[in-house]
This record gives C-alpha cells, structure tokens and sequence, in this order.
C-alpha cells in the first residue's frame, strides 16, 4: 500500500463513518471489481482517442455503485481528463420546465474537477488555460490573441449552442485583458449555467442564449469540444441517484427524462460524440422495472437488455450496462484489513482474529446482505474501531457482543408506491368515467 497522508486518512475515516464514499486515498480501501475497473480502463482510452463510452452501473443500495463511480471519477483524472460528476435529486434531473436540469448542469459546473483540482471548482483554470495557450500562440505567430481564439473555437458555430458559447470565452478574454473582474466573473457564472434569463445574459455579455432547461446536453458536447482545445484528453460526466428518475411520480415526466437518457445512449452508439463519457449510477429496480424503470421506455429496454448468453456465472461487460457483481466474503476481509490498516497504520493491535468474529457476528444478524451490500457493515466496522482507538481498556470481545447491524434496505425508496396491481397513482384519469 502506498503512504497514507494525514490528510487521506480523515477524509476515508470520516466518510466510512458517515456511510458515505471518501473522495479521496480510494485506492487505500479498494478491492475487488477487477475486471469492471479494466473495462473502465478501455473507456477512458477510447474517450481519450476521440471516442465516446456511456455506462449504466447497477448495483443494489449499500454495493458500492458511489464507491466505484468515484473510482472511474479518479482514474479519469490521472487519465488526463476533465470530470463533471453530480447527484440526481427532486430539484436536479435531466429534463425539466422548471429549472431543475439547469440546476443539475450548474451543479456539475460546480463540481467541475482536473488532475490539479480534483475536489471541484475548476472551471476558472480550465477556462485560464486555454486562453493562456490561445496567448502564446499568438505571440508565436504575431497574431492578435482574439484572432487565435476566434480561430480555435471556429468549430463550435457548427455546434448548437456553439456561437454563443465561443463568444462568451472571447468576453472572457477580454475582460482578462483589460482587467475587468466582473467581465470575467459574468463569463464563468455563464458557462456555470447561472443565469436563469436571456435579458441578464445579454445585459453582462451581449448573447442571446443561455444554458437552460433544453439545452443542457448540448452544453455537455460544447464543454467537451473546450476541453479538448484547452490541451485535456476529454469529458467525463457522472450522474448518480438516477433512481430519483424512477421516483417521479409523472409518467410524463419520467418518459421526458428517459428520452433524454435515449438521446445520449444513441449519440454515443452512433458515434455522434467524442471525446465524451457518461456514467450513470442506479439500482436494479430503476433499470428492469417495467412500469417505471428504463425498461418501461421500449427502446431503451431493447438497448439495454442482458446478453441471453451471459447466463450460469457468464459475463459480459462489453455493453452499456454493468451489474456489480457482489463482493465475497473474502472480499469483504481484505477490505476490513485495508480499513484497519488506514485507521491504525503500523501500530495495529486488533488481530485477524477480531476480524473474524466480527464477520460471524454480521452473519449471524443480517445473513449473507452483511458482505454483499457492505455500507453497514464497514461503518459499524469504523465506529468499532474508533472506539477502541479512544479507551485503550477496552476489551474488542466486549464490543462485538453489543454490535447492533440491520440489512441496509435502501430506505429512501419507502416513498415510492411499487403495487403493480391496478392504475398507477399518476394515470388516475386512465379510467375516469362519467
């Protein structure tokens, strides 16, 4: 295991405490998933070679789908890559009338993360550096550096959107050059999606267009396009909790979201974008449930469908979807050491044998849910820990006896009326008669 920073170990122990992913030191903790990691792998290179990848990861609550998107996020970055990555929620989702897919974009405009500022709020830099590389170029070939700029982003007129979004990076460049703060500053809060009227747009920067409800994923293949002329190898965008799309209680509303999930699914099939990723993290039922699922969308249900020969322990993950398979319990051990090894370093005074009690324990309370879905598992295992850390007469047999563990049941779905029998609450007037 490489050195742990101080800094690495409080932000995993914090996290595993809260039952949340560290957004650092994850390869202090990582096991299993092999083989999905060498797929992502493959992803980033194609990304990397002007392709496109999109992924569904599918996993039950509690199986590290968070876990292994943060992963991809980190191999992205060391690939190069700019990432984008945001959580789906009632105010945040792909298609909306009302703000809420702005909201969304905003959001990972404001997650916006490099390999130099991997924990958000990189836009600005990303935006500095193309300008700066526009500005040597120019002095190289003695042209104005609005000229090379106007040159560099010639392309995005193709694009929609694009005019709009290539004069905004000029405003941009010129305030940098006269020192206009606040030129700059309206620039970035419009690529951050931050204006919600046309008239403010064009008040602090002369466009006519802004980043709306309509327009996000075309925002998503200008952003792209930028990053690639600012010298990174491509995009990645991550969207997790796409459960709260099988939340809504509007099938109109879910069916305009998944549209939008069709819309992408073909660009990226088709080869209609490069240079661009997409992940998108969602538990089984938000994927095959037929009546409110993607699999209630047809033709995302005939893309998505399971290989009919990856049956009896086969596998294939050349396609969009990739199940997490389930951690074993051998798995769930060597994570346990590596929590142990983080929280204790060279100084570890709980034996394997602690471990193993501990285990049986977990199977005795919940079953196999204990290694299979392990967030509860793991942050009983840290509170544990911590306790023993801070009362050094502390006997670990003592604790174990006392550990209280419930199968983590994805709670946050206990809103969601899943009868199958009858009319669904939103199709009331299905059956309306006089």
């Amino acid at each position: 295991m490489s050195k742990l920073k101080p800094r690495e170990r409080d932000a995993i122990v914090q996290a595993l405490r809260a039952g949340v992913v560290p957004r650092l030191g994850l390869r202090h903790i990582q096991v299993g998933r092999a083989r999905e990691i060498e797929e992502i792998l493959r992803d980033m290179d194609r990304i990397a070679g002007g392709g496109a990848s999109i992924r569904f990861i599918i996993g039950d609550y509690g199986s590290g789908k968070t876990f292994f998107m943060n992963l991809a996020r980190l191999v992205a970055l060391e690939k190069g890559m700019v990432v984008m990555f945001a959580d789906l929620a009632p105010d945040r989702r792909l298609h909306a009338t009302a703000g809420q897919a702005r909201n969304l974009y905003a959001e990972m405009a404001r997650n916006l993360a490099t390999r130099t500022k991997p924990d958000g709020g990189a836009l600005a830099s990303v935006v500095e550096r193309f300008v700066s590389q526009a500005h040597q170029e120019a002095d190289d070939r003695d042209l104005s550096t609005t000229a090379v700029i106007r040159e560099k982003l010639a392309h995005f007129e193709e694009l929609t959107g694009g005019f709009d979004f290539a004069q905004v990076i000029r405003r941009y460049w010129e305030g940098h050059e006269a020192g206009d703060e606040d030129l700059k500053s309206a620039a970035l809060r419009w690529l951050r999606g931050e204006f919600a009227t046309r008239t403010d747009a064009r008040k602090a920067l002369g466009v006519r267009g802004i980043v709306d409800d309509a327009s996000v994923y075309d925002h998503l293949k200008l952003m792209s396009e930028f990053v690639l002329a600012a010298g990174y190898k491509g995009l990645l965008v991550g969207w997790d909790e796409m459960v709260n799309l099988f939340k809504l209680n509007s099938a109109q509303a879910r069916n305009a979201n998944y549209e939008q999930v069709l819309r992408i699914l073909n660009d990226v099939l088709q080869g209609s974008a490069r240079h661009l990723g997409f992940l998108m993290g969602g538990t089984p039922e938000f994927l095959m449930n037929t009546r409110r699922g993607l699999y209630s969308y047809e033709a995302l249900q005939s893309r998505l469908a399971a290989n009919s020969f990856a049956r009896e322990g086969l596998v294939d993950l050349s396609g969009p979807v990739i199940r997490l398979t389930n951690l074993t319990q051998e798995d769930l051990f060597v994570l346990l050491c590596n929590v142990r090894a983080v929280m204790q370093g060279d100084g570890e005074t709980l034996p394997d044998e602690a471990l193993e009690a501990f285990m049986a324990h977990c199977q005795e309370r919940i079953g196999e849910a204990y290694f299979r879905t392990p967030r509860n598992t793991v942050t009983a295992f840290v509170n544990m820990l911590a306790v023993l850390e801070q009362n050094p007469g502390l006997v670990w047999t003592d604790l174990i006896a006392q550990l209280d563990l419930r199968e983590d049941t994805g709670e946050d779905m206990a809103d969601v009326d899943e009868s199958t029998g009858g009319t669904p609450p939103e199709d009331d007037l299905a059956s309306f008669r006089l």
